[in-house]
């Protein structure tokens, strides 16, 4: 059933922060109702697709991030279908939009009207940057996404080499932490309507969530007053943290510790370094020498000898690459590679599974994303059904 079994969440979003935060609860048990605009959710159409874009539904970018929901298409400039959405909100848990601010009030929709309906609503929002009921900026109201998140919450400016420029950090971090935080808002708001019944508004921006996961950045800045910069795969107070060159692709050694440096030492056959470098302190000090000796060594090493030799006693790990992670045994047993179907084609593809292992309710990617509109008559009845109930509320 899973652990979310009780909850129905109407979902407003599209492209990828709103969209993977209900996917998170949907694999977790929760019955999440898309609610999609005129033609869909604009990524449905994005590649890559498994043969032709013409006979599939969906490419591989809407599958991956919507699967295990049901989909119905409603136009909220439509007076009807206004009035199906606030039928749907009597019965809901939790509301999800990913609008710019002022949208949903612009059809009165906004969330101190669906109260009126639902009291108990949990409504939730994610922005790029935040809404004014949680504090008023004059950013509010501009669109959003990945790059411009990581570009002003300092992400950008730490990450890549450092003679390059600042760089994105591949994954769309300013969408999936985002998501991540507003699911984790969304459970903590549930929980505290089991204790008093109240639900209330949830809000995470993708501005503010950057700035948390760069809290390093902020810690330093703070202490020293001088702004962190590009380091490479180097980090600024731990040595050796970074990755090596091999003869063949790349390795990440994690040896920071002074038992994990005697250790890699001894493998290099280098006793004279961890006399000569015995602290933290000694290393970082001279961090640039001992790159270098480090680098020296791992060149003449393919990455799996370089792997096997520190195994087991450092932390060291190959620079994969997602053909390396399908061949792995561990991502299988972990089952975090699900297969579901491709509309379209006769084919299954492969997609992301959940991190999140529970005992008792795993949660798991619940099936295919939907079709557009496919849920429609299931959630909203058919056309007769629906006549007669809005006969009886009229009688």
């Amino acid at each position: 059933m899973g652990a979310l079994s009780n909850l129905r969440v109407l979902d407003l979003t599209q492209v990828l922060a709103g969209p993977y935060c209900t996917m998170l609860l949907a694999d977790m048990g929760a019955d999440v109702v898309k609610i999609e605009r005129p033609g869909g959710d604009l990524i449905r159409s994005n590649p890559p697709f498994v043969d032709d874009p013409n006979e599939e539904a969906y490419g591989g970018y809407f599958q991956s991030v919507n699967r295990g929901k049901r989909s119905i298409e409603l136009d909220f400039a439509d007076a009807d279908d206004r009035a199906d959405f606030r039928s749907l909100v009597e019965e809901a848990d939790i509301v999800v939009e990913n609008y710019r601010a002022g949208t949903m009030e612009k059809y009165d929709l906004g969330y101190e009207t669906l109260t009126e309906f639902n009291p108990e609503l949990i409504y939730s929002s994610i922005r790029g940057f935040g809404d004014p009921r949680t504090g008023e900026t004059e950013r509010q109201g501009q669109p959003s996404f990945d790059l411009i998140a990581q570009a002003l919450g300092g992400v950008m400016e730490i990450t890549g080499q450092e003679d390059g420029p600042p760089t994105k950090v591949g994954p769309g971090i300013g969408d999936l932490f985002t998501a991540t935080l507003n699911c984790i808002g969304i459970l903590a708001a549930v929980n505290h309507r089991e204790q008093t019944g109240e639900g209330q508004y949830v809000d995470t921006g993708m501005y503010d969530s950057m700035i948390s996961m760069t809290e390093r950045a902020v810690y330093q800045q703070s202490y020293t007053g001088t702004p962190p910069t590009r380091q490479g795969n180097s980090h600024p107070t731990l040595f050796p943290y970074n990755a090596f060159e091999t003869a063949d692709g790349y390795a990440v050694i994690a040896a920071f510790g002074t038992n994990h440096w005697t250790e890699v030492c001894a493998a290099m056959d280098r006793a004279d370094l961890a006399d000569d470098y015995p602290t933290t302190a000694d290393r970082l000090e001279h961090r640039e020498f001992l790159r270098a000796e480090l680098a020296d060594w791992a060149a003449d090493r393919t990455t799996d000898e370089l792997v096997a030799e520190l195994e087991g006693s450092v932390p060291v790990a190959p620079v994969q690459n997602t053909e390396d992670i399908f061949d792995d045994s561990h991502v299988h047993a972990r089952d975090m590679l699900v297969p579901v179907d491709q509309p379209g084609t006769d084919e299954e593809v492969e997609i992301a599974g959940s991190p999140i292992k529970m005992t008792e309710t795993p949660p798991e990617p619940r099936g295919r994303a939907p079709l557009l509109d496919e849920h429609r008559t299931e959630i909203l009845g058919s056309t007769d059904e629906r006549a007669d109930a809005e006969q009886a509320a009229d009688d």
